[in-house]
């Protein structure tokens, strides 16, 4: 039975290959938010009636006020880092007392990574120590917690296996991961910590930095599609809610471009299909879909075997 499954999974991701993303939905699909205060009116596209997204982070632990009033986008608390580690479990039950559904909590912000690169910057041993303080005492109250979310180095998987010696006593539920890179990268790297770590996984980052516009569209197609089909991957934010000319990793990635206008991506992701809409600076190509497939059934393999 284990290996029937195992070829279905293959049929079913090698199908999926041979299409374009078009109208594809997914329940995992999230928002990472990110604050924009020059174009607050670009908030609207990922909590509109026709979006596919369900839930949000934004980096902390209370949520963004664009949301707060909202009963469809579910909001995820992270603490970040250790400088605000004396709030973070206040503040969650704060909203679970106020009667907000929150069941999940995600760890530190890529603790192996510098503070000028946008890392927490967090030795091992004192994460341990704060989330016994700030985080697992959610677990009594059914909260799911999310591991600290690396980078997508391998000292950020080396950091990880350091916390979880140093805190032989955590609950963790689910391990976010974060990678920037080509698809093979991607795949590869969500079965090293599926093999690793043996849970399931949250990609809550994750792009092609500085990809052409044709490239760009082939990572969002064969990432999302990839992730749709793994039953290790149970949610993923796409890191590009955000205009083009503002980007950090180059316009073609970028959800919305620099008029405000869905790009191609931006529609897709939110379940809908192209716009046409190209960021600043891209020309406009045919949007094909190419698999990797020998790279995809290997990764299938060492997640599901």
């Amino acid at each position: 039975m284990k290996a029937l499954n195992t070829i279905l999974s293959v049929f079913a991701l090698l199908c999926s290959l041979v299409v374009c993303q078009g109208l594809q939905t997914s329940p995992k699909r999230g928002l990472l938010y990110i604050p924009n205060s020059k174009y607050p009116q670009d908030d609207a596209y990922w909590d509109a009636p026709n979006s596919d997204l369900t839930w949000y982070y934004n980096y902390g632990s209370t949520p963004s006020p664009a949301y707060s009033t909202s009963s469809k986008f579910q909001f995820v608390p992270m603490l970040w880092g250790a400088s605000n580690d004396t709030s973070f479990l206040e503040d969650v039950q704060t909203q679970i007392n106020g009667g907000a559904n929150i069941s999940y909590v995600l760890g530190f912000n890529e603790p192996d990574g510098t503070l000028a690169t946008g890392g927490s910057d967090i030795p091992a041993d004192t994460a341990a120590q704060i989330w016994m303080q700030e985080i697992q005492p959610l677990a009594k109250q059914g909260v799911k917690l999310g591991a600290p979310a690396c980078t997508g180095a391998e000292s950020g998987r080396q950091w990880l296996q350091d916390f979880f010696g140093n805190c032989s006593n955590c609950t963790v539920d689910f391990v976010p991961v974060h990678w920037y890179g080509n698809f093979e990268g991607l795949a590869s790297h969500i079965g090293e910590y599926v093999g690793t770590f043996n849970r399931t996984i949250w990609v809550t980052e994750f792009a092609d930095p500085d990809a052409s516009l044709q490239d760009s569209q082939t990572f969002y197609n064969q990432s999302t599609s990839y992730m749709d089909t793994l039953g290790n991957v149970t949610r993923y934010s796409y890191f590009g809610a955000f205009r083009s000319d503002v980007s950090n990793v180059g316009p073609n990635g970028a959800m919305l471009n620099q008029n405000g206008k869905l790009t191609d991506i931006g529609s897709w992701y939110l379940g809908g299909g192209e716009t046409g809409y190209t960021p600043e600076g891209a020309a406009n190509v045919v949007h094909m879909f190419a698999g990797s497939s020998l790279v995809v059934i290997l990764t299938v393999f060492w997640c599901l075997l």
